[in-house]
């Protein structure tokens, strides 16, 4: 059962990091043809900029699936070295049913809100707020299942316990071994 829900959890993840990656390349895009319409041609578009924002929302909150899978979101490396090993499943737990606490928050305003603004058109769109808004609810629900599976995948030792990548250098590691470059090699 755990196994089922996190190739599913894997597979949502991906398509949330898919989305994102799309909206970061259409903002980004918008972004750029609304400075070329305004500095270049001096007629400066009416809908891209709203809709460039309306993407890099969506950007943001698909994101953080992959973000809260990684632990990135979650991780304060000083506690993670104070506390005891055998304490950080714990840690993992206590840092997780916060994350789900805030992200239900989230979860349940992002909803209101977005029925509260869909009589509402965004500006120059003529397309319901809704759909801008709809990106609070939808990311925290995926975010909430990357949590959910992080946490599961822990608790059975699927994963490590900790954030997944330590940026403290270690003395051991501070000069890695490099292999000798072909000017080097030579006596």
């Amino acid at each position: 059962m755990v196994s089922w829900f996190l190739r599913l959890e894997q597979v949502l993840n991906r398509l949330a990091l898919a989305v994102a990656i799309v909206m970061l390349i259409v903002s980004v895009s918008l972004g750029f043809y609304q400075v070329l319409t305004r500095f270049l041609f001096n007629a400066p578009s009416t809908w891209s900029e709203t809709l460039s924002r309306a993407t890099m929302i969506w950007c943001v909150f698909m994101a953080a699936a992959a973000t809260f899978r990684g632990g990135f979101m979650m991780a304060v490396e000083v506690i993670y070295k104070l506390v005891p090993k055998r304490a950080l499943l714990a840690l993992e737990w206590f840092i997780g049913l916060c994350c789900l606490l805030v992200l239900a928050v989230l979860l349940i305003y992002g909803i209101q809100m977005t029925q509260r603004v869909s009589s509402q058109m965004l500006s120059a769109l003529e397309v319901s707020m809704a759909w801008a808004y709809a990106a609070i609810p939808v990311g925290s629900a995926f975010a909430i299942l990357a949590v959910i599976a992080r946490l599961l995948a822990q608790s059975v030792g699927l994963e490590s316990l900790g954030p997944v990548h330590d940026e403290a250098i270690d003395s051991s590691s501070a000069h890695p071994a490099r292999p000798a470059s072909h000017d080097e090699a030579r006596p």
